[in-house]
């Protein structure tokens, strides 16, 4: 796709303020002024009414820049759940997950990682089973968030998909760095496979998915699934994943200074978890490299237009096709980086669950 004029204007404007130096006075953790400004306005301009709300919800709760922050800081940080959270109440309604997504019941317990036990929640829809299975990883740049922040992507795969899901909370760097969380993902969906009776669910019937960070997981998981011989999965599904290294693709030139998810951020997460600039040539992380014959039978990709990461979709989806591995990825227009957990609020994020549910559905052969 070509960029538009609106798009063109964006991509030098971000390129331009990405470095743009702080005010002196201003605190070395606050947000650029000028940027903010500019974020701002793109964010009016492109974004739609409700995911726009939600935004504004999030940046009500005074959330510092991640790139400028130190990683314990970073994590305490709003989320875009948390906006989600505050919008619902300003709207008088519930924030329960179990309210906002009826028919779901959720587990914690834990899983077997590659080096220990891993925190883990299963969701299961209403019925007696055995339903499909999922094992989801949550997002966040392999460093921040947990299963928690992403309750509402994991839960509406489980509604959606009628199947049980297996939410993971992986090692994060930079306590464990590359490939720490990769390991761990392999790990739980072995234990998956084991363990999905137990779980109500099918063992035949097994698929991978998983947010951002999740969705690079949900991929390499089963890329390496096919390399030691393990069950393929059934599917996977890859929401706004990070697909390979290089941070001046089209989307991360045009979205540089967009909310929630910009260019240094991405800098930030990568240098937290690679141990060292030989990593980013690790097929793992440049996805879009790595042999992709025989990975899995159907690969679901969903984008973001309003995200840094919209190209890694649209590479990976062409390096899946010449691998002759069946895809179909959709871009949604008007929203942004993290916008599938939203679904509470914003109508492209149901849409965008719905669709994933009915992939899921059509790849257990329900």
């Amino acid at each position: 796709m070509k960029p538009t004029r609106l798009s063109a204007a964006v991509a030098l404007l971000s390129t331009t303020l990405v470095g743009f130096p702080a005010h002196a006075a201003d605190d070395a953790a606050k947000p650029n002024p000028v940027t903010e400004a500019v974020a701002k306005a793109m964010g009016k301009l492109r974004a739609d009414e409700d995911m726009l709300a939600v935004l504004n919800a999030q940046a009500g709760l005074k959330p510092k820049p991640i790139e400028k922050l130190d990683v314990a800081t970073a994590r305490k940080q709003p989320t875009v759940t948390d906006g989600v959270n505050a919008l619902l109440k300003q709207q008088g309604k519930s924030t329960k997950p179990e309210d906002l997504v009826p028919g779901v019941t959720s587990v914690d317990t834990t899983v077997d990682g590659a080096t220990g036990k891993l925190p883990a929640t299963v969701y299961t829809p209403e019925g007696a089973g055995p339903f499909p299975v999922v094992v989801y990883f949550h997002g966040g740049g392999w460093v921040i968030a947990d299963r928690k922040v992403y309750d509402g992507g994991a839960r509406g795969i489980a509604k959606q998909a009628n199947a049980v899901v297996v939410s993971v909370d992986y090692r994060q760097a930079p306590e464990a760095k590359f490939p720490a969380a990769w390991d761990d993902a392999l790990a739980s969906y072995k234990w998956t496979l084991a363990n999905a009776s137990k779980l109500k669910g099918d063992p035949k019937k097994v698929a991978l998915a998983g947010e951002s960070a999740g969705g690079n997981l949900a991929l390499a998981t089963a890329i390496a699934a096919r390399d030691a011989g393990v069950q393929q999965p059934a599917h996977v599904l890859a929401v706004y994943p990070v697909t390979q290294t290089s941070l001046n693709t089209e989307s991360y030139l045009e979205n540089a200074v967009a909310k929630p998810l910009n260019r240094p951020m991405v800098k930030w997460f990568v240098d937290k978890t690679t141990r060292s600039p030989a990593d980013l040539k690790d097929k793992r992380l440049q996805l879009i490299d790595a042999k992709l014959e025989g990975m899995a039978p159907g690969v679901t990709i969903i984008n973001a237009r309003i995200d840094p990461l919209r190209s890694d979709g649209s590479k990976m989806e062409d390096a899946l096709k010449k691998a002759n591995v069946p895809v179909e990825r959709r871009d949604y227009d008007g929203v942004t980086h993290e916008f599938f957990g939203a679904a509470a609020v914003v109508q492209k994020a149901k849409d965008a669950q719905a669709f994933a549910g009915q992939r899921l559905k059509q790849a257990f052969g329900g």
